[in-house]
């Protein structure tokens, strides 16, 4: 195990300014790099100590200008068009990168790596997201994912596209089943020549 100074707040792990023993590959591969974190020295705890006030001033400012955003931001909904089968099963699936781009497009500037996705979307429908904005702030954003706009705006209404397209070609084959015993009906009573 190594021990790391947190430089911000990391979600499951601590708070800023906290000592903590993470394993060392975690802290190598994610936490360093990203200047998440440094290692517990003497020399990096006292410098951390002298710039202590000067961290957690940025930290605040950037909270703030996060929280700005966020206003604007919570309860967005976007729009993505694609590709399915008549089962709502995508051709391929809807990522991070897809995500943040179609953010972008509504006005907000974000990186794919603020964009949390429990698990692959996969199928059409609604899909709530978390956007991390800054590591005390997060928003929820709405992903509509549809074969067309149409689509997309039934869904946003609460239709399911698919049980509609569904019962109207259930009802078309019961159209073409009756119409098909009339005629058989019709010709079991006109006589044979």
């Amino acid at each position: 195990m190594l021990d790391v100074i947190l430089l911000e707040r990391v979600e499951n792990l601590g708070q800023m300014g906290q000592v903590v023993k993470v394993r060392p590959g975690f802290a190598r591969n994610f936490l360093l790099p990203q200047k998440k974190a440094m290692r517990a020295t003497k020399d990096n705890l006292t410098y951390f100590e002298k710039q202590r006030a000067q961290l957690e001033a940025q930290n605040l400012t950037r909270k703030s200008e996060a929280e700005q955003v966020a206003e604007k931001l919570n309860g967005l909904k976007v729009v993505l068009i694609r590709q399915a089968g008549e089962s709502g099963q995508l051709y391929g699936s809807v990522s991070a990168r897809d995500l943040s781009d179609a953010v972008t497009a509504a006005g907000f500037t974000i990186t794919r790596g603020q964009i949390v996705l429990e698990k692959p979307i996969k199928t059409l429908g609604l899909f709530p997201l978390k956007v991390v904005l800054h590591p005390e702030v997060s928003v929820a954003v709405t992903a509509n994912v549809a074969q067309s706009a149409e689509e997309a705006e039934m869904q946003a209404e609460g239709i399911d596209p698919l049980k509609l397209a569904a019962e109207a070609l259930a009802r078309e084959e019961d159209e073409q089943r009756q119409a098909a015993a009339e005629a058989a009906a019709q010709n079991e009573g006109a006589p044979e020549r």
